[in-house]
């Protein structure tokens, strides 16, 4: 199976390496503005194969990402200095502009992940910009709060001495500062995790959940200020959610797609609970959520919703 990766920068990069260290697809096709970094790194990446897995890995052109049956989106610019957000928004809008329509006209039976931020504005804008080109909006949709989660139950996992893969909990809304965390369904072995802390011996204080919180919240800023960017998390996301979508594992995952409306609020991206397989978003899980976190999602939304009415596209 085919996979194209629009972008190879940091993120891009590393979810190529992710892909190949896990066999996941038989063809890697890697594009970027700048042909030189992309074949740079595919060269550093052939390397690996033979450690790993056979994986045939290339550099091309948007021509050569027809057949992929998944094509992951990393493209985007940096924020400059002085520079604000709508204006860092505005640029990433126009890049989308100019690669999500070849992107479309080359692998029109792809499914296209974003993973550009701000992660839940640009997965709208490709969503909008595939569908006139054609493209069912199911089959477009972001990495999401994907990583959000992973640190919540990585962080919860280890507060309670229990493997984060048996933790579940979700991040909603926005990949960013105003993101909710589901506290009220978040659970270990089916069992509520409130009833679970208290028979631990490690009550859900208060203060412990305040902890958390800002843990998840402001980890990619801790991971910047220490390296400058993040990457490996976002990487193996990006791997798990691609042998979703190839193999058709049905799984759940918190990605960012544009929702008809969520809390009052029409028209927006932004992440819940989907199962995902082949085809991109099969089913889309409401999870049950408290009063403030009911507040906590439509603020959210509100915040991406009038992010995105601010630029032009």
């Amino acid at each position: 199976m085919k996979i194209g990766i629009v972008g190879t920068g940091n993120v891009g990069s590393t979810a190529a390496y992710s892909l190949v260290l896990q066999g996941i697809g038989s063809e890697l096709v890697l594009v970027d503005h700048f042909p030189a970094l992309a074949e740079a790194h595919v060269m550093d990446i052939l390397h690996a194969t033979p450690f790993s897995y056979p994986v045939n890995v290339h550099g091309g052109t948007f021509a050569d990402l027809a057949g992929c049956a998944l094509v992951i989106v990393a493209a985007g610019v940096n924020q400059q200095p002085g520079e604000t957000r709508l204006a860092l928004l505005q640029r990433n809008a126009e890049i989308f502009a100019g690669i999500i329509p070849p992107i479309v006209r080359a692998a029109r039976d792809a499914i296209i992940l974003i993973a550009t931020n701000p992660l839940d504005i640009m997965t709208q804008i490709a969503t909008k910009l595939a569908v006139q080109e054609g493209m069912p909006a199911s089959r477009v949709l972001g990495t999401g709060t994907m990583l959000d989660t992973g640190r919540f139950r990585t962080l919860l996992g280890q507060r309670y001495n229990v493997a984060p893969s048996s933790v579940h909990a979700y991040v909603l809304g926005e990949h960013g500062d105003s993101e909710v965390l589901n506290w009220s369904g978040a659970s270990v072995a089916g069992v509520p995790l409130d009833q679970f802390a208290l028979a631990s011996g490690q009550p859900l204080s208060a203060e412990i959940m305040q902890q958390v919180d800002q843990d998840v919240r402001r980890a990619a800023y801790k991971i910047i200020a220490g390296k400058g960017s993040t990457y490996y998390g976002i990487g193996a996301a990006i791997a798990a959610l691609s042998r979703c979508i190839l193999f058709d594992e049905r799984s759940v995952f918190t990605a960012s797609s544009v929702m008809t409306e969520v809390e009052g609020v029409p028209d927006v991206a932004l992440s819940l609970p989907h199962i995902i397989g082949r085809d991109g978003i099969e089913m889309t899980i409401l999870p049950t959520l408290n009063a403030e976190e009911h507040a906590a999602l439509k603020q959210s939304a509100t915040i991406i919703k009038t992010h995105l009415q601010s630029i032009q596209y």
